[in-house]
């Protein structure tokens, strides 16, 4: 139970980055007929060029602010009843990825019991336009509480890695996106489905809401509804297909700066 980002959508045709959001499109991505995206970003396996100058650590897009000192806590029920629990925590620390400076995302999940089953450092910045990219994550999972592989581990740049977009800046329904790209390891997407959608978890009733179908080329059955409420964040993920978790907020404490 990771609040990391599973996903599928395979977007075929590539799209051309804007060169006023500074980034820069090396090739095309995959063939196939494509339904035009309200804003120009990174699709599939389309490689791009970040301009660190166009970055920064101040990551302040409603649906997806990540102030350093933030935490949110989670609980996850699977369909056999057990339970997880996740807790996310912004750091203070920073990490130089692929030339940009990004913020250091701290992602635990443990047992009902208490006992660890992952632990993640993801890797975020903001564009100046407002869109927040994924650079990518040092994932090590657990067995038994010890340490016991580090799948899903990427990094933008890295063996031909490529980076995401974790939160556009404007979402719109119909918008598709690639979260990250590490052929045959992580090949996740997005797609906006709904804006405005009103949704109640644990923590409490939110109106302003994101919601983002998430999807895996490489697992192309396991689907995932995620909800984004405005000032928060992820409030709310369903897998509709696969992994049949329901994972929700159940707690929220905003940190300050730094």
């Amino acid at each position: 139970m990771s609040i990391t980002f599973r996903t599928k959508v395979l977007v075929p045709a590539a799209v051309a980055v804007a060169a006023a959001a500074g980034i820069t499109v090396v090739g095309g991505g995959s063939a196939g007929a494509q339904t035009p995206t309200p804003a120009p970003l990174p699709q599939g396996s389309q490689p791009v060029t970040l301009d660190p100058a166009n970055f920064t650590t101040t990551i302040d897009n409603p649906y997806m602010p990540l102030v350093p000192g933030s935490r949110w806590k989670y609980r996850a029920l699977s369909p056999d009843g057990s339970i997880e629990r996740g807790l996310v925590r912004v750091t203070r620390r920073t990490r130089l990825v692929a030339g940009v400076r990004a913020v250091v995302v701290r992602d635990t999940a443990r047992t009902a019991k208490g006992v660890k089953v992952e632990d993640t450092r993801d890797w975020y910045a903001q564009d100046l336009q407002g869109n927040v990219w994924y650079l990518g994550e040092n994932t090590r999972e657990f067995a038994r509480g010890r340490p016991a592989g580090k799948e899903g581990s990427w990094e933008a740049g890295v063996n031909g890695a490529q980076a995401g977009i974790a939160m556009p800046a404007n979402p719109t329904p119909g918008q598709t996106y690639r979260q990250e790209y590490y052929q045959g390891q992580a090949e996740d997407n997005g797609q906006v489905l709904e804006v405005g959608t009103p949704v109640t978890v644990a923590f409490g009733r939110f109106t302003d809401v994101v919601g983002t179908e998430d999807t895996n080329a490489l697992r192309r059955f396991d689907v995932e509804h995620k909800f984004y409420a405005r000032g928060i964040g992820l409030v709310l993920a369903l897998g509709v297909a696969g992994d049949g978790d329901r994972e929700e907020l159940i707690s929220f404490k905003r940190g300050g700066s730094r």
